[in-house]
């Protein structure tokens, strides 16, 4: 139970990481010391091993199938899964209400963050080549257009949340790059976090006697999304491991350069809202801004002798 307890803070905090732009779930995985075991439990899943769970009533399937649960690491996983979503329910409305009531001071935050997280990646990069620099060129061209059309009316259906389930989880695992950002750049954080907080009051309300309706319709967004999520820790996440592994630099250039180019999105939702609130003032975007760039930077100095 200690050893659960354990993992299950150690996943509430990447979770707590993983719902704010520019912050990396993979990084604090890398700080509380479990990065390694959870890359080698997630790749070490093979659905083959669940077979034994097809004749439950035969104790040497049963005995089979614990065999491979403990050498998959399910119960960490499960731990670890707990922690995360707990932290995500727990926070994800107090994030969708910052960005919808506080936007300048959020998107502010949210600018420091992803900017200074891109000055420290960058560093990761090493020796820049001409096919490097192109590549760099080419991404932040690619975020800056994605990051305008998010900055407008985007849509929100199920294929579209699918997508960002299967490409945010991937980011969630990498050091430095946070899974938040890329649903911040597909347009979908808000719509998100607000659906998610949204089915949360809905199960809550069924014990006062509220209607099923608005638990089943938020809850088919968050299940579709976390299915996306499962499709890609299965498949994108291995493609971006093995990127990194075989290309790591001109795979962190391209990266990096996503979130350079996708600073617009947080640059335009300040300026749109400015003066909309008592707090909505540039002299708060910036000063948000440099909190959020001091907490990277800091966090960075604190684990600049990490292996990444």
């Amino acid at each position: 139970m200690r050893e659960f307890l354990s993992v299950y803070l150690k996943g509430f905090s990447m979770g707590a990481a993983d719902v704010v732009p520019g912050v990396s779930g993979g990084t604090i995985a890398l700080i509380v010391g479990i990065y390694d075991r959870l890359i080698r439990a997630i790749t070490a899943i093979d659905p083959r091993a669940f077979r034994p769970a097809l004749h439950p009533t035969d104790p040497d399937a049963r005995a089979r199938l614990r065999t491979e649960l403990e050498r998959m690491d399910i119960p960490f996983l499960l731990a670890l899964g707990l922690g995360v979503g707990t932290a995500i329910v727990v926070l994800s409305q107090l994030m969708h209400e910052a960005a919808t009531t506080y936007p300048v001071a959020t998107y502010g935050f949210f600018f420091g963050l992803i900017a200074a997280s891109a000055v420290v990646l960058y560093g990761e990069v090493g020796r820049w080549t001409g096919g490097r620099v192109a590549l760099s060129v080419g991404a932040i061209a690619v975020a800056f257009v994605i990051s305008g059309a998010a900055a407008g009316d985007v849509p929100h259906g199920l294929p579209i949340v699918l997508v960002a389930g299967a490409i945010a989880i991937c980011a969630m695992i990498l050091p430095g790059v946070s899974g938040a950002f890329f649903l911040l750049i597909l347009g979908q954080y808000e719509y998100m976090t607000g659906t998610l907080s949204g089915f949360v009051d809905g199960l809550v309300g069924l014990l006062d006697g509220g209607t099923l309706a608005p638990v089943i319709e938020t809850g088919t967004v968050v299940a579709v999304f976390c299915t996306g999520a499962v499709v890609g820790l299965f498949t994108m996440a291995h493609a971006v491991g093995y990127a990194l592994e075989h290309y790591r630099a001109a795979t962190l250039a391209a990266l990096v350069s996503l979130m350079v180019g996708a600073l617009r999105l947080p640059v335009e939702r300040v300026w749109t809202n400015l003066g909309e609130t008592a707090i909505g003032t540039p002299s708060v975007a910036v000063a948000t801004a440099l909190v959020g760039a001091g907490a990277v930077l800091l966090v960075n100095w604190y684990t600049d002798d990490l292996e990444y």
